[in-house]
């Protein structure tokens, strides 16, 4: 990687040398100090530069960390392979873990799965009720998409109750399904689950998997130009969305009101839709606590969205800005619907970034959602959206953005380079974390899948040249 400017394409960003901060004293000059004296340098304090510092290491693969909402200070990472882990206050991974749905989840391919323990939630009353949530992936049931096809696994959304005699442990048999989803591919699974600042329960689903929206388990939609697909039907299924649920208000969960399809054609549950996978979403914690949903592309692009109320964000329709063409995935169409058969916007993405596979060049693997830096350790980096690349090229070279959230239209972005690293961070970016401080983590490992021990937690610090 170069270490001058580079274009990034899609969105105009560049590469920028580590963000720095320069304090410098200098002394004041007193009449009639001696000669000795006017020779002596004034002081200078130390340059500082943004690095990553290890938190936590050891683990196979983890894909997010989060706090819980107690102000305990620990923090609680996803390992994929279906373990939960606890760093306490004092930085410590305790040995055992927090959950483990491991032998509950379905068989994890150690070279390369996009299923496993997903998303982790705790309740917003957490402290007092003890209830959290998490997203896996469990065995599929009996049947399948199609005559002669088999489901692949099913997304389980389940609540769990914090043990009363070990707040470091999950109550043992306290499982409760809430949610379960039939997935035809290992694919676009989505992932992550989180509350909403109206503390409803929100859920990442991708779009069922495979390629282009279009295999078995992808419905036929109103769009006839392109085959499939899911992330254009609301009725069918739950697949590429992302939904709204409320756990407080039904057995095992109600409806908000205000959810785009009550009371109308449409599934209940959707909040938002036109997805591929939408494997990364994040509520900024401050601001207008804005909804900011990384959706990985196809072939050609990547994108990060602001994500609203009955949103269509325009999958298989269109890839990022562009129009998408369902029989050649390298192929732009010259144009496509600017709404949908309900009359809804197809809505642009803020970020866009040109994969790896895109004959024009491109950088990415996979783009990452991460979270507005919202801590007040690095100023210089207030306010602004951090996101990241899963990889380059399929090696542990991942790399991370920042972008200055603007108005209308994509937004520039450029990299974060930090001191310890050269050109990437050496390792497949998995996730991000961000703690109650509004202070942000990366879930990183050496490893493409869910296998070794090579796992860590790294946060976004300041620290001395």
């Amino acid at each position: 990687m170069e270490n001058s400017t580079k274009h990034l394409g899609g969105a105009g960003g560049k590469l920028v040398h580590s963000v720095k901060y320069i304090l410098i004293f200098l002394l004041l000059w007193v009449v009639g100090c001696s000669d000795d004296d006017d020779n002596v340098p004034p002081p200078v304090e130390p340059t500082q530069s943004i690095d990553l510092v290890l938190v936590a290491e050891n683990m196979v693969s983890p894909i997010g960390l989060v706090p819980s909402p107690d102000n305990t200070g620990n923090l609680y990472v996803i390992d994929q392979i279906g373990k939960v882990w606890v760093i306490d206050d004092s930085g410590n991974l305790l040995e055992e873990p927090f959950l483990d749905v491991g032998p509950m989840m379905v068989t994890l391919d150690p070279g390369y799965d996009e299923r496993g323990l997903l998303g982790l939630a705790f309740h917003p009353d957490y402290s007092s009720n003890g209830r959290l949530f998490v997203y896996y992936t469990a065995p599929p049931i009996a049947g399948g998409p199609e005559e002669g096809e088999m489901w692949d696994n099913t997304s389980r959304i389940s609540e769990f109750t914090v043990s009363g005699s070990n707040p470091n442990q999950v109550q043992a048999g306290s499982e409760k399904i809430i949610l379960d989803i039939n997935q035809p591919q290992f694919n676009h699974e989505g992932g992550t689950i989180a509350f909403g600042p109206d503390g409803y329960l929100y859920i990442s689903i991708g779009d069922g998997g495979a390629s282009n929206d279009v295999a078995p388990g992808h419905v036929e939609d109103w769009y006839d130009v392109n085959a499939g697909g899911n992330g254009q039907d609301v009725e069918s299924n739950l697949l590429g969305n992302i939904l709204r649920i409320d756990v407080d208000g039904g057995d095992p969960y109600g409806i908000p009101g205000d959810n785009p399809f009550v009371d109308s054609d449409g599934r209940d549950e959707i909040y938002a839709y036109g997805f591929r996978n939408p494997f990364r979403f994040s509520f900024d914690m401050g601001g207008d606590h804005r909804l900011f949903v990384g959706d990985a592309g196809q072939n050609l692009w990547e994108e990060i969205s602001v994500v609203e109320n009955g949103g269509n964000y325009g999958w298989n329709v269109k890839e990022g800005t562009h129009c998408f063409d369902a029989s050649n995935n390298e192929n732009v169409l010259e144009s496509c619907p600017d709404v949908d058969v309900l009359g809804n916007e197809l809505i642009d993405p803020v970020i866009e970034m040109s994969n790896a596979n895109n004959p024009a060049g491109g950088s990415t693997v996979t783009i990452i959602g991460g979270y507005v830096y919202r801590g007040t350790a690095i100023p210089e980096l207030s306010g602004q959206y951090l996101f990241g690349s899963f990889s380059q090229d399929f090696e542990p070279t991942g790399e991370v953005f920042f972008a200055n959230p603007s108005g209308a239209g994509l937004w520039d972005f450029e990299e974060l380079e930090f001191k310890s690293a050269s050109g990437d961070i050496g390792y497949y970016l998995k996730g991000f974390g961000q703690d109650l401080d509004g202070e942000i983590y990366l879930a990183v490992s050496s490893m493409l899948g869910p296998d070794g021990n090579t796992g860590k937690i790294f946060k976004i610090s300041l620290v001395d040249d």
